[in-house]
């Protein structure tokens, strides 16, 4: 039977499919890993892969092997987090899964802050939209999510903070103004609760669609857009802390005259929460949010 570190090897070569890359990722010469390859596969008894110029190929003996090798390593993580839990000090590997808004604004301080006080702590951090942070934290693969919107979580959770939107632009300084503006309103892609709540607040006031308008993958750009006077959008107070007084920020009111906003929460399950590296980061996070009040 493969030990651990040809099961990370199988790993490897299953994820980059090239041997040039793989050897890369593990620090061994082609040859070497070549000849590994072979010895593993003929442990197992058969080809795991098919090579040829375009890179590998897994057969379907493969397959199987594949999806048994990530299995052991998955385990084999559960297994150190356990052990690392019980050492004095807090180790081990925080996995977190981050909408992409906030790891862009909120994030980088506080993990700065928990970098700084456990440095033993290794960070495992993806972003994505709120649904695909739910994803992750169902399917196990995080320990922790931060996402936007209102959760239906059944696990704990932590509320972070409120974040008021606003209509920004350089020229629009009230609501009315939009209906005479000839420039395009600039929309970012987001999940489907986000533009449902932009879109109700549009037709409740403005009753029709935008004029003109201009759609781009990500808020950054949206925000870059809006700042150097292309046009107007709708944007999140977290985006807008290098907003310089030129640009006009005005608040968006619901149906009660109450400030439209984002709520952003911090979620995960008991269990990833009995881990230490876990429970030390939320007690950064609670000290961070006291520390902005």
């Amino acid at each position: 039977m493969s030990s651990l570190s040809e099961f990370q090897l199988l790993s490897v070569l299953a994820q980059e499919m090239n041997m040039r890359k793989a050897s890369e990722r593990l620090f061994v010469s082609q040859p070497a890993l070549s000849q590994r390859l072979q010895t593993i596969e003929k442990e197992w008894g058969t080809k795991l892969f098919i090579r040829s110029q375009k890179g590998l190929c897994l057969t379907p003996a493969g397959e199987v092997v594949i999806d048994f090798v990530n299995e052991v390593l998955t385990k084999q993580e559960k297994v150190r987090e356990m052990i690392y839990s019980l050492k004095e000090g807090v180790s081990g590997t925080l996995k977190i899964a981050v909408a992409s808004i906030v790891g862009q604004n909120w994030l980088p301080e506080v993990l700065k802050n928990y970098i700084d006080k456990y440095p033993q702590v290794k960070i495992s951090l993806v972003t994505g939209w709120s649904s695909e942070i739910l994803k992750s934290l169902y399917d196990d693969h995080v320990h922790i999510g931060i996402i936007r919107g209102t959760p239906d979580w059944k696990g704990r959770k932590l509320h972070l903070f409120h974040d008021p939107l606003y209509l920004v632009d350089r020229e629009i300084d009230s609501p009315e103004k939009v209906f005479h503006t000839e420039r395009p309103f600039i929309q970012f892609k987001s999940d489907s609760n986000y533009y449902q709540v932009i879109q109700d607040w549009w037709i409740r006031n403005f009753k029709t669609s935008p004029k003109r308008t201009v759609v781009v993958d990500q808020i950054e750009t949206c925000k870059q857009m809006v700042f150097n006077g292309i046009g107007y959008a709708i944007l999140p107070k977290i985006t807008l802390t290098k907003a310089g007084k030129e640009i006009f920020k005005i608040p968006l009111l619901d149906e009660n005259n109450e400030p439209l906003q984002r709520d952003t929460w911090l979620l995960g399950y008991e269990t990833a929460f009995q881990l230490k590296q876990v429970k030390a980061f939320v007690d950064v996070v609670k000290e961070y949010l006291l520390e902005s009040v």
